[in-house]
């Protein structure tokens, strides 16, 4: 098959080298890390190394930077997972739509199989995670779902504090 005869999500593949992945794992340990500190990192001066940064933000790589929060330090120390049970002929935008605009929803995963989509909740305590978990249910579509508290996570590169802990 001929290049061009691929569906379109197959030829917007970004074709990245050795000096341009190490440069995106610098850049996801610290996404406020100096274009000097990267250039020393990937033996590279400045210059190139901002030109490449360019490039892969133009491409669409590196889509945005983002600050990571301590949230228990916030108030909102609950981290929960809730499984959400949709009836057979539900479509996707309903399911997206149900919970996303609930303020404790920090994303909502769409998935094949059982269950239909998982919902990541942030809340202050368990009474709230209870509350929002009756507000997804009396959305009226809802037919089943399954929370489950998150302990602790970790992110490559970096490693974000337990709820509760300093």
């Amino acid at each position: 098959m001929k290049r061009g005869t691929y569906p379109a999500w197959v030829n917007d593949s970004v074709e990245l080298d050795s000096v341009d992945r190490k440069i995106l794992d610098l850049l996801v340990q610290d996404g406020r890390r100096s274009i000097l500190n990267i250039a020393e990192e990937v033996n590279l001066s400045p210059a190139p190394v901002k030109r490449r940064i360019d490039r892969l933000e133009r491409a669409g790589v590196i889509a945005g930077y983002t600050a990571i929060l301590d949230h228990s330090r916030l108030g909102d120390s609950i981290e929960a997972f809730t499984e959400l049970r949709f009836a057979g002929d539900t479509n996707v935008e309903s399911i997206t739509g149900t919970v996303i605009d609930l303020p404790e929803v920090v994303e909502v995963f769409t998935v094949a199989g059982d269950p239909d989509a998982l919902v990541r909740v942030r809340v202050a305590g368990v009474q709230h995670l209870k509350e929002v978990i009756d507000k997804m249910r009396r959305s009226g579509h809802i037919i089943g779902t399954k929370t489950l508290m998150i302990l602790d996570s970790h992110r490559r590169g970096t490693r974000r504090h337990s709820p509760g802990t300093d």
